[in-house]
């Protein structure tokens, strides 16, 4: 019998100081079996930078032609595609050719090494690459309850994070374009 994927109801108030961007969104993520609690929790913080209309969570490990974040228009055109982890770069290739914007969020331990090892395969592409420290990522996991009030206030390159089990900074870095 097939793992079944864990819930995850948040309801989030963010406010982004950088684009003057306020809302109160009613997330409920879906963590893949094969997902760690950290990668979801990664995908939540990209999910609150990126905040706009029409940002949806996909399917994720579960379709692989897919990100794991996207923004379409009512036309079906991707806007935006967010990968989170240390994608292939071929993979995020063909998702510029899909998309007006692509993005990166890496964010574990072996992050470093990854964006060393593929940084001049990502030179010539239009794929923005950011990383989280692991640390934060650990940090922020630690609090996830199932059902979850969070609070993230975006300024700079960080995101002050406060829910009910304590509160934490994310920050991230720019790697790539």
């Amino acid at each position: 019998m097939a793992l079944k994927p864990t819930i995850y109801k948040l309801n989030v108030t963010l406010s982004d100081l950088n684009r003057d961007y306020y809302d109160s969104v009613q997330l409920t993520v879906a963590q893949h079996p094969s997902e760690t609690v950290e990668r979801m929790m990664a995908r939540i913080m990209a999910y609150c930078i990126n905040a706009q209309e029409f940002l949806v969570f996909t399917k994720g490990l579960s379709a692989v032609e897919e990100a794991d974040i996207w923004a379409k228009t009512l036309d079906g055109q991707t806007t935006l595609w967010i990968d989170v982890g240390e994608p292939d770069v071929e993979r995020m290739r063909k998702a510029t050719r899909l998309a007006r914007e692509v993005k990166v969020y890496s964010f574990n331990s072996k992050s470093d090494v990854w964006w060393t090892q593929n940084k001049e395969k990502y030179a010539d592409t239009s794929v923005q690459v950011y990383q989280f420290p692991w640390e934060s990522i650990q940090t922020l996991a630690n609090l996830v309850a199932r059902t979850m009030d969070m609070s993230v206030t975006i300024t700079g390159d960080s995101a002050y994070v406060a829910m009910e089990a304590g509160e934490c900074e994310v920050e991230w870095v720019t790697l790539g374009c």
